[in-house]
């Protein structure tokens, strides 16, 4: 099988990458090693509707629900209430469908999707990258191609093999845990955060919900604060005291990076999007929106680089500078924040939620509320001047 580009991972950033460069004329195979795209989920399937809807029109059935706002609680329960914040409502997705539309979309713009299809190495010729051998239900599979995006995830193989260090330490990577949860007590118009070293050391529990008293209910932890086992029990203990009426009906685990921007993302033949690159927000967790938009962008540089003749590392640095100039800065201040909030004992992060109980925080976004901590706070937070005003 011969192409111009070979697309490792089915995920939000392969899909938006196939669909490009498929977009652009270019002759695209995706690989997915699932058979079903989309499944497993590992992910709390949130986003922001105005990040979304800036690069896809969505369909109603990727959407679960429409959430309006947040609510944070502090260690000792106190809390603090966002709403109809300046980035607008969010959507909760259902992924499993989701990632299947982007898959869908990516095809019929002309890509070829091959599911229950493991890349086992990349191919070379005459010292060049020329392809990907791969495992296709059982079968051996050469694909020919002068160009690879790696969008296989936080465990990226296809960086790897390329020679792109994409090593994460310990406490850069979240260690997580995620069931579906059904509870008559789950708020469907609201997403829920709560903080605190005993509940979630250098991390948080989340709910999301996702409509009829189903919600997304997980944690992370720093994985240099972790061990096996560690992030499961800590969710169970959590379920006991905030949820002891919820049943479980799906269970998912897995890591997520939260390190800086990585230093590159480029190879001579390769790109890598999403989570291999770091991609992620690393103070919230969140990956999808970034994952969409590298996606595009390794796309069209691919277009680009492929009309060119050149998918050498100096060809695809546009790729590199694009993306870092845009996400990469976001990543590299969200890096800064992480660093510093879990840092916080529970009595630093009482005291911030508790600073907050006579501010107006409806129509307020994350960067307006940490301008708020800032001025109650400037002693505490004195380490985040540069970031905050």
């Amino acid at each position: 099988m011969k192409c111009d580009l070979i697309v490792v991972g089915g995920g939000p950033g392969g899909s938006m990458a196939a669909k490009t460069a498929a977009s652009a004329g270019l002759k695209v195979v995706m690989l997915e090693k699932r058979q079903e795209i989309g499944d497993p989920v590992r992910c709390a399937e949130g986003v922001s509707m105005k990040g979304l809807n800036r690069m896809v029109k969505p369909e109603p059935k990727w959407i679960s629900s429409v959430v309006k706002g947040a609510r944070i609680y502090a260690p000792d329960g106190k809390r603090v209430v966002m709403s109809e914040s300046s980035s607008g409502n969010g959507y909760i997705l259902e992924r499993k469908v989701f990632d299947r539309g982007l898959a869908m979309q990516a095809a019929q713009a002309g890509a070829k999707v091959l599911v229950k299809t493991r890349a086992l190495g990349l191919l070379r010729k005459d010292g060049a990258i020329s392809g990907v051998s791969a495992l296709r239900i059982g079968e051996p599979l050469q694909i020919e191609a002068p160009l690879i995006i790696g969008a296989d995830g936080v465990e990226s193989k296809v960086g790897r093999w390329a020679g792109i260090d994409t090593t994460l330490k310990l406490p850069d990577i979240e260690s997580c845990a995620q069931f579906l949860v059904h509870d008559a007590s789950i708020d469907d118009e609201y997403t829920e955060f709560f903080l605190g070293n005993s509940i979630a050391p250098s991390g948080y529990v989340w709910s999301f919900p996702k409509g009829e008293k189903l919600a997304n209910i997980g944690l992370g932890i720093q994985g240099s604060r972790s061990k096996p086992g560690e992030a499961v029990r800590l969710l169970r203990q959590f379920m006991k005291t905030r949820f002891p009426n919820g049943k479980v009906v799906e269970m998912v685990v897995g890591g997520d990076p939260c390190s800086g921007p990585i230093d590159s993302a480029i190879a001579d033949g390769v790109m890598l999007v999403g989570d291999a690159a770091h991609q992620t927000d690393p103070f919230t967790g969140g990956g999808i929106l970034n994952a969409m938009q590298a996606g595009i962008i390794a796309g069209e540089v691919a277009a680009e680089a492929i009309t060119a003749c050149d998918v050498s590392r100096s060809g695809l640095k546009e790729y590199d500078d694009r993306w870092k100039e845009d996400i990469g800065k976001i990543i590299a201040k969200s890096f800064q924040l992480k660093e510093f909030f879990v840092k916080l004992t529970d009595k630093d992060l009482n005291h911030l939620i508790g600073s907050m109980a006579k501010e107006d925080m409806s129509k307020m976004d994350l960067a307006g509320m940490l301008r708020v901590l800032f001025r109650l706070n400037p002693k505490l937070l004195w380490g985040l001047k540069s970031l905050i005003i």
